[in-house]
Order: C-alpha cells, then structure tokens, then sequence
C-alpha cells in the first residue's frame, strides 16, 4: 500500500472554516492547510455564507497542501461537508440564495406545524432527519410560504459540497450521507421521498443526482486544476456528511462503540449495519456507506455554555475582559463543589436545542437557585447540563435498540478533568480519550482510500486511532446524575409553554434601549 501516490487530501467544509488534510494509508498526517470564512447573520434567526468564499477557501487550502508535498504522491481529494445546507441554483446553476446552513432557524414555525402533524413522526422516520428548522425539508417549506419568487426562480436545489463539487468536477450529485441529512431522501430505499417532495413543493428533477458516498467523480474542470495546481485527471471521492465522517475520524466504526464530541456544541453517535429511528424520534440516523449508518443525537449547546457563564456571569465588571477568570480557573473552582451543584440544574438551552426533543423553543434556565449558590454552582451546573442533555441522547439511542460499550470522547473541553469526570458519571459508563486527529477530515480521507483501492475498509480506523486514557464514572456521582436525569428531563416539558409563550412576546421585548 506504499506505493508513490499513497496520500489522500480530506477536504472538510465546516461551518466557520475549510481545512484540507493530507494523510497517508498509515495514518499519518502529511500536511494541511485553513481558511476561514464568516458565518453571516444579517437578520435574526438567519445564519447564511457567501459560497464563493467557502470555494475559494477550498481551492487556496488544497492549492497550499499540494504545494508542500507535491503532486507526484496524491492519489485524490475527498469530501467532508457541513450537513443540513440549503442553497438555490437558477437554469445556468449559479447561485441565487446565500449558502442557508444547519444553524439557519428561520424555519422555527414550519418545524413546528409539521412535527406536530399527524405524519411528522413517520416522516422523521423514513427520513432519518428530526423535523427541525435546520433540516433542508424545512427551509424549503419555508421558502414556499415565504419567498415563492425564489422558489419560482429556483431551478435546482442543492447543498454547498454539491455546489462546489459542480464547480470543481461539473457534476451536480449528493452523496447518501448528505441525502439522508436533508429530509428528502426515504433512508430505507436510497430515494428522494415523494411525502417530503410534496411538503417541499419541489419536483425531484430539481435535486442532485443521488450517489454513494465512495463515487468517484471522473476529475477535475479546467478552472480547479488550475485553481489547486493537481492535474485535471485527479479522482474526486463525493464524501460524506461532517457528523458520521467524525465517528470514522476518531475510530468509532463499529457496532457498540460510540463517538461523543463537545465543541462549541456537540454530539454523541453510533455507527451502525442498517437505519433505524428510535419510537419517539428522539435520534437522526445518516448515512456513512452503503452498508453503515450513524444513529445519534447533536446538542446546541455544549462549551458555549460555558463561555457564556464565563464571559456574562464570572467576570468582574462590565466589559472588563481581563478581569474575568480563565475557563480552567472556573473548572478548578467548581471541581470543588459535590456532584449536583447544591441542587442548582441549569437547562443549558442559550441557542435553542435539538437532540432529543428537537424544538426550536427550548430556552436556558437556572433552577432551584438560592442566595447560598455561589459562582462554582453555577460554572458546576452548567457543565453538568451539558452532560445531561447528552444523557437524554444516550437514552434515545438505547431506545433505538442500540446497545452502547464504548464510549471515545473528543473535543476541546474534554482536556479538563471536570468535563471528562462530569460526562462519566452522567453517562454511567467509561469513556476513553482517544489520540487526536482532525475528525471529520482523516474520516473523509479514510473513505477516499477505500474509494480509491488504497486501504481494504475504513475498518482500519479502529487501529489507527488508539485510545490514550480512559475515565471511570465515580459511584458516587454517577448515582447523582441517575437521580437527577429524569428531573432535567421533566423541566423540559414543564418549562415548555412558558418558553413558547416568552418567544412570542420576545419581538416586543428587544434586549437594548
């Protein structure tokens, strides 16, 4: 498998940044590159890029990785994507909307109404995709109610990697995994499905091409090859969506073994052999390959909680940057406090939440705070809603029949004891830490070498990415968090009509003078 050209290029497009990875067949990184691009917000509840520049952050990152190595050792790119993109093509398929993406909630009412209805559920089901205003079903309803010129203009639709996949290999598909992350494609029969076509108000015509994640397009256009330097005969692997090329990045490919990743939000996943939903639509299910799936839930919130705390309550004056202690200071603080806070739970729903219950309604909260919770109850109980809400997810996940007996756990926060201790015991499992690596991108370079003949499956993972610790639960505190779970979740539905009839005032309640 050493052969001259061993490394494969995982272009990731993620929502704040591009980074093109090079990796060879053992693993090891070769050379990268990141451009980062604005995630706009020009109007509340939209959240919109200029794909221009995702494509030109694209094509510089490739363009800087090829230049350190060299052409003679690439034997192709691979793609990773941001899921739950939107973006509508005129008949010469330029762009007529801004890149529409996961974080985009402008749909909030339509989610509502459908998930409400008698068939939303069973939709959820056959699509895979939670009735949420980030699935790409919903803003096309959205668009249909609200901008019906676009939607007369509109001659395709399509996600941003299968636009830039046009630009780059003049080929309009999208990949099972990016389908089945749409709301649009029935995840038992690999086809658009004709119930959410019909919501849509769109004609399947109007849709890329559905195609495997491991297609390999024919090569590049002129403008590619000469905007990246590789020859226009490089193979191009379509890829995959972000959320299940980051299982494979991190080795969770197998049955059992599950991925939990907190960033600035978060997730936890299991790779799986066929789709399954869980009885009450509590999981998404999204496609890796043909013969594995990823089942699991993603969280809003998760280290943003935190900063919040931090920047809002923890500093000591207003707008006084450096009086405000560092995160790890307040991690050390609130190691001290018990398990449970004092009794403080914090619903830690600052942007909304998805998984499990995925309502576009649910808003932040301290509960059960006293004048004797100081800052340490606080920062504890913020960190310990995080793990909570991804406790429920967990739950959901079992409920889908999935037996979990592994849990490998990445993301920035989890460098501090607390978070690694916290999410053990309200888990109620072990969890292990493995080596890093960039995610999603050495997952989209994986598959992109079993695409290409390079490596004998992406099962390779599980070796390559060996888990460097491991944190136990302490009885004590996994108890805790056992007794809390059904509180925590209890307040979800409790705290519901009051925070339905609070974002209905919210327009006449501005927040500044």
């Amino acid at each position: 498998m050493g052969t001259r050209r061993d490394v494969v290029i995982g272009v990731d497009m993620g929502t704040t940044a591009t980074k093109a990875v090079a990796y060879d067949v053992s693993g090891a990184q070769v050379a990268s590159a990141s451009h980062g691009y604005p995630l706009e917000e020009p109007h509340p509840g939209h959240a919109v890029q200029d794909p221009e520049l995702i494509l030109g952050a694209v094509y510089e990152g490739v363009r800087e990785v090829v230049a350190e190595i060299g052409v003679d050792r690439i034997a192709g790119l691979s793609f990773s994507s941001a899921m739950h993109s939107l973006l509508a093509l005129d008949d010469e398929l330029n762009p007529l909307t801004p890149v529409i993406t996961w974080a985009d909630t402008r749909a909030a009412a339509q989610a509502e109404r459908v998930r409400a209805s008698s068939g939303g559920l069973a939709l959820h089901r056959r699509t895979g995709t939670p009735i949420h205003p980030m699935s790409p079903l919903l803003k096309l309803i959205w668009f249909r109610e609200q901008e019906p010129q676009i939607r007369q203009r509109a001659a395709f639709w399509g996600g941003i990697k299968d636009w830039v996949l046009l630009r780059m290999c003049g080929a309009l598909v999208t990949d099972h995994s990016l389908g089945s992350a749409s709301g649009l494609m029935d995840i038992h029969r690999l086809q658009w499905d004709e119930e959410a076509l019909r919501l849509a108000g769109i004609r399947q015509e109007q849709l890329p091409e559905l195609v495997p994640t491991t297609d390999v397009l024919d090569g590049l256009t002129e403008e590619a090859a000469a905007a990246t330097g590789l020859p226009m005969a490089t193979p191009v692997v379509v890829g995959a969506g972000d959320g299940p090329l980051a299982n494979l990045g991190v080795g969770a490919v197998r049955p059992g073994v599950a991925a939990c990743s907190i960033g600035t939000s978060g997730a936890l996943r299991v790779a799986v052999s066929r789709p399954a939903v869980d009885p009450r639509g509590g999981v998404f299910c999204y496609a890796l390959t043909e013969d594995r799936w990823v089942i699991g839930g993603a969280i809003n919130n998760g280290g943003v909680t935190l900063d919040w705390v931090r920047s809002e309550i923890a500093r000591g004056a207003v707008d006084a940057e450096d009086d405000a202690p560092s995160a790890a200071q307040l991690l050390d603080e609130a190691a001290t406090v018990p398990a449970g806070s004092g009794g403080l739970l914090m619903l830690p729903y600052l942007l909304s939440e998805r998984a499990p219950h995925w309502s576009s309604v649910a808003r932040g909260a301290y509960v059960g705070l006293t004048r004797a919770h100081r800052r340490e109850h606080l920062v504890r109980a913020a960190v310990e809603g995080v793990a909570l809400q991804l406790s429920l997810v967990l739950q959901s996940m079992r409920a889908a029949g999935l037996d979990i007996e592994e849990i490998r756990a990445t993301g920035g926060v989890m460098q501090h004891p607390l978070w690694q201790q916290t999410l053990a015991g309200a888990l109620g499992t072990a969890i292990g830490l493995p080596e890093e690596h960039e995610g999603s991108g050495f997952g989209a370079a994986l598959l992109g070498m079993q695409a290409l003949g390079l490596i004998e499956s992406i099962d390779v993972a599980a070796q390559m990415i060996p888990v460097s610790t491991r944190v136990r639960p302490e009885p004590a505190e996994a108890a805790v968090y056992a007794t809390l779970l059904p509180l925590f979740d209890q307040l979800y539905d409790a705290l519901l009509p009051a925070n339905a009839r609070l974002q209905k005032l919210a327009p006449s309640l501005p927040l500044d003078r």
